[in-house]
């Protein structure tokens, strides 16, 4: 009888090991499992362009492209809210961060939304958002006011006949929409 619980005990204590050796295997194999899963949803393209976004492009020292800031928000929306420049002069390929500026005018929290635009339309796929406050819902407290940055390039490969390119936002009041 004492063979036989010795013969129990070491075939347990080598399902034992093996079960210790597929655990360990199963945590080691967990990053490339999590890295597949966020390439095949996605999630992996978007760190990867905001990582490389930096080093994507060559500097035209040579050409200007005027970037005009504009600002609108929706009439109901109780916020002030503007650009810190304007305009500005770029160079495509070289990255740039501009500042906007909103207030809420109630004595309550808000949640609002900003809609981006493009114009002209054909230049929006050479105007890359690294950053942007359009990007999530923005929450203001009671009379708070934000500086939010926008970092942004012109791709080098814009057409030459686009000297000008306005990038719009529009503030829309979200509080009370029930799909936050």
């Amino acid at each position: 009888m004492n063979e036989e619980l010795r013969q129990k005990n070491l075939k347990l204590v080598k399902k034992l090991v093996v079960v210790a050796l597929l655990m360990f295997g199963f945590g080691y194999a967990l990053v490339p499992l999590y890295n597949v899963l966020c390439d095949i949803t996605g999630q992996n393209a978007k760190l990867k362009e905001a990582s490389e976004a930096e080093s994507a492009f060559v500097v035209d020292q040579n050409r200007e492209v005027t970037v005009e800031f504009v600002t609108a928000v929706n009439e109901s929306t109780p916020l002030d809210f503007r650009a810190e420049t304007h305009s500005m002069k770029v160079h495509p390929g070289q990255y740039y961060t501009v500042n906007f500026h909103a207030r809420n005018n109630l004595p309550t929290p808000i949640k609002a939304q900003a809609i981006p635009s493009i114009a002209p339309g054909l230049a929006e796929e050479f105007f890359k958002k690294v950053q942007c406050f359009c990007f999530e819902l923005q929450t203001f407290a009671a009379h708070e006011e934000k500086t939010m940055p926008v970092r942004f390039v012109v791709n080098p490969k814009l057409p030459e006949r686009y000297k000008t390119i306005t990038l719009s936002y529009t503030f829309f009041d979200k509080t009370n929409n029930t799909e936050n």
